[in-house]
């Protein structure tokens, strides 16, 4: 998906890590619209994505990229119920 790495917990897409050009260059958490306020008062260094703007962007060029991100994965892996969504099942192609 756009050339970066997506992360997958309990079949839920949870993070994903892009490395491409701005505004394709951090982590985005894919969640649902309903849990962005609880995780901008959290992490008020995360923003809507000006893409997809149902997911939240951590910037890598954020001065607190690390960290940030660190705890991030950190929730991820304990299965912080406000991050993943489940993925769109995949077309069949005829």
């Amino acid at each position: 998906m756009f050339g970066g790495k997506s992360v997958y917990l309990d079949g839920r897409l949870m993070l994903y890590f892009a490395a491409g050009e701005e505004p394709w260059r951090g982590v985005l958490v894919c969640t649902d619209r309903v849990h962005h306020a609880a995780l901008l008062v959290e992490f008020p260094e995360l923003s809507p994505h000006p893409v997809l703007s149902k997911w939240l962007y951590l910037p890598e060029s954020s001065d607190r990229f690390e960290p940030v991100a660190e705890r991030l994965v950190t929730l991820a892996r304990r299965r912080d119920t406000r991050l993943g969504v489940n993925p769109r099942p995949k077309r069949r192609r005829k």
